[in-house]
C-alpha cells in the first residue's frame, strides 16, 4: 500500500509550495523510494489549457497530452519522472465529472452533496496513483489554506488521512515567516493563524516548513513548535538562497526532511549524499563566464509565462559551465527595429498563440539567418522561421499562416504554415490539437541528429499549425534542411540552415523535458553554439 504525504501552504500564495514539494520528491528518490506526485488545483477551470499567460503562466504538457499546471515542470525538472493526465486535477474536472455522473444517473438519483460526492471524486482520483504501485504519493494543494475553494480539497485530505492511518500519512504546511524590517522583528502570528485555521478543518500538520528570509533564532522555533503543536525538530527553517532555487533539495536535505518523513512511515532506507546536485550547485556558484541569450516573446514581461524555456536555458548553460543571462525580448519592439539583438549571443522564439507580435518573430529569425546568429525556434519559433525563409529567400511574398487570416482579414497568399486539413496530400485529416509525445525520425547529416545521438527520438507538442507539404520542394530547393519529420502522419518536425553555425527549429517543445542535472540536448548543443559565437568575438 502506498503512504501518503501532503503539502499545504499557508498565509500568501506563491511561496513556492511546488518547488518544495518537488525538492521533497528528489529527496526521497535519492533514498531509493519511487514516488507519484499530483497537483491539486481548486480553481473553477477544467484544466489550464485555455487559461492566459498572464493568469496561470506557461501550460505544462505530459506525454500522453495532458494539460497541467507549471508546478508539474517543477516536478518532473527535479525528480526525473514522468507526470501525466493523473498528475494534475482541478476543482472544475471533479465537479464536471460529478455532474456528468449524475446526469448519467449514475447517483441513481440521489442528492448530489459536497460531502461524500465531490470529496470522494477527489479521494478516487488520488488513489489512482497507486495504480503504478509506488511507495510513497506527494500530493500538493495550491492556493492557502482559508480559500473557499481549497475547503472540499482539504477535507477530502483530512477522509483520507483518517483512512489510511497516522503511520501512512504525513501533513507537510509551507508557510511564510515574515520580518518586519521598521520594527527588525521576525513575526510567527502568521504561522500560527495558518495552522489555527487548518486545526479548524481537522487537520494538524506533522511538519512546518518555514519560508523566510532572515535566519530564525532558537526562540522563533520553539515559539513556532509551541503554538503550532508540532515537535520542535520537525520546524524546519527554508530561508531564501542566494544560488538557485535547485539548491532547495540539499537546503531540505541538511534540515533532515527525509529522514523526519522515513520515521514517520517507518521506512529504513539510509541516507546517500545527493552528489549530482552538489555538483550542479558548485557549477552555478562558479561559472566560467556568462551567455545572453535573446527570447523573443509576446509574454516577455511575465516570468511563468515561458518558465520552462528559461529553466532549459539555464540547464544548457551548467552543462557547459556558464551562466546563462535570459533577456527578455519584446517581439513587438523589434518589428520596426531589431537592433536590440545585436547585444545577444543567440536568439531563441518560443511558441505562443495570437497574431500579436508575429512580425517582430519573424524579424528575429531573420535577423539570426542573415547575422548567422545561434538560434532556436520552438513550435510557432519554427512556423516564424519558415514563413521568414519562404518569404525572403524563396521570393513567396505574403507568405504566412492561415492561422491569422480571420483576424487579418484576408487570406494568405502562400500558406506555408496551415491546418492538416487544408493540405491536399496529407491522408490523416483533422484540426484538433497535436498534445503529448510524437515520433519524430532524423535525417542524417543534421545537427539535430548530432544533439539526439540518434535517429528516433520523442518529444511533446501543443499546436494545431504544421508546415504545409504542398511548399516542401520549394523550401528544400532553396536551401531549408528539413531535417526531421513524423513517421506517421509525415509533417515536418524539424528545420535547420547547413550554411549556419547553428540554426534549428522544431515543431515540439523539448523545453518540457529538460532538467538541471540533464539537460536537453538541443539546448545544450544551442547554449555551447552561442557559447563559441561569444569568444570568437
Amino acid at each position: 500500500m502506498a503512504k501518503y504525504l501532503f503539502i499545504t501552504g499557508g498565509v500568501v500564495s506563491s511561496l513556492g509550495k511546488g518547488i518544495t514539494a518537488a525538492s521533497v520528491g528528489r529527496l526521497l528518490i535519492n533514498r531509493g523510494l519511487s514516488i507519484r506526485m499530483l497537483k491539486m488545483d481548486p480553481y473553477l477551470n477544467v484544466d489550464p489549457g485555455t487559461m492566459s499567460p498572464y493568469q496561470h503562466g506557461e501550460v505544462y504538457v505530459t506525454d500522453d497530452g495532458a494539460e497541467t499546471d507549471l508546478d508539474l515542470g517543477h516536478y518532473e525538472r527535479y525528480t526525473g519522472e514522468p507526470t501525466s493526465q493523473k498528475s494534475n486535477i482541478t476543482a472544475g474536472s471533479i465537479y464536471w465529472d460529478v455532474l456528468h455522473k449524475e446526469r448519467r444517473g449514475d447517483y441513481l438519483g440521489g442528492t448530489i452533496q459536497m460531502i461524500p460526492h465531490i470529496s470522494n471524486e477527489i479521494i478516487e482520483r488520488i488513489k489512482a496513483l497507486e495504480a503504478d504501485d509506488p511507495d510513497i504519493i506527494v500530493v500538493e494543494l495550491g492556493g492557502t489554506v482559508g480559500d473557499i475553494e481549497g475547503l472540499i480539497f482539504l477535507e477530502a485530505l483530512r477522509q483520507l488521512a483518517l483512512e489510511v492511518g497516522r503511520d501512512n500519512s504525513i501533513f507537510i504546511h509551507l508557510t511564510y515567516v515574515p520580518f518586519i524590517a521598521a520594527a527588525k522583528e521576525v513575526k510567527t502570528k502568521p504561522t500560527q493563524q495558518s495552522v489555527a485555521k487548518l486545526r479548524e478543518i481537522g487537520i494538524m500538520p506533522d511538519v512546518l516548513v518555514c519560508r523566510t528570509e532572515v535566519d530564525l533564532e532558537r526562540e522563533h522555533l520553539n515559539k513556532l513548535s509551541l503554538f503550532c503543536n508540532v515537535p520542535k525538530d520537525c520546524v524546519i527553517v527554508e530561508k531564501d538562497v542566494e544560488t538557485s532555487i535547485y539548491e532547495i533539495p540539499l537546503v531540505l536535505s541538511r534540515a533532515g526532511l527525509d529522514e523526519i518523513i522515513l520515521n514517520r512511515f517507518r521506512i529504513a532506507k539510509p541516507a546517500k549524499p545527493l552528489t549530482d546536485w552538489e555538483k550542479l550547485i558548485e557549477t552555478i556558484r562558479h561559472p566560467k563566464g556568462k551567455v545572453r541569450i535573446g527570447v523573443v516573446g509576446k509574454y516577455s514581461e511575465l516570468q511563468d509565462a515561458y518558465k520552462s524555456i528559461y529553466e532549459a536555458l539555464y540547464h544548457g548553460g551548467y552543462a557547459s559551465g556558464y551562466e546563462v543571462e535570459a533577456v527578455k525580448i519584446a517581439a513587438e519592439d523589434i518589428e520596426e527595429n531589431p537592433a536590440v539583438l545585436k547585444t545577444v549571443d543567440g536568439i531563441l522564439i518560443p511558441g505562443g498563440f495570437g497574431s500579436r507580435g508575429m512580425e517582430g518573430k519573424i524579424r528575429a529569425a531573420q535577423y539570426a539567418r542573415e547575422n548567422k546568429i545561434p538560434f532556436l525556434g520552438i513550435c510557432l519559433g519554427l512556423q516564424c522561421a519558415v514563413i521568414e525563409f519562404a518569404r525572403n529567400v524563396c521570393g513567396l511574398k505574403g507568405a504566412h499562416t492561415t492561422e491569422f487570416d480571420e483576424e487579418r482579414g484576408m487570406k494568405t497568399e502562400h500558406p506555408v504554415v496551415c491546418l492538416m486539413e487544408e493540405q491536399t496530400d496529407v491522408v490523416e485529416k483533422g484540426g484538433t490539437m497535436r498534445l503529448g509525445a510524437y515520433t519524430c525520425e532524423l535525417e542524417d547529416g543534421s545537427k539535430a541528429l548530432e544533439a539526439y545521438g540518434e535517429k528516433r527520438i520523442s518529444e511533446r507538442h501543443r499546436h494545431r499549425y504544421e508546415v504545409n507539404n504542398n511548399y516542401r520542394d520549394k523550401l528544400e530547393s532553396a536551401g531549408l534542411f528539413l531535417s526531421g519529420s513524423n513517421p506517421d502522419i509525415g509533417v515536418v518536425e524539424m528545420i535547420e540552415l547547413k550554411d549556419h553555425p547553428w540554426f534549428v527549429a522544431t515543431q515540439a517543445h523539448p523545453e518540457l523535458k529538460s532538467q538541471p542535472v540533464n539537460p536537453h540536448p538541443l539546448f545544450k548543443d544551442f547554449v555551447a553554439a552561442a557559447i563559441a559565437k561569444l569568444k570568437a568575438e
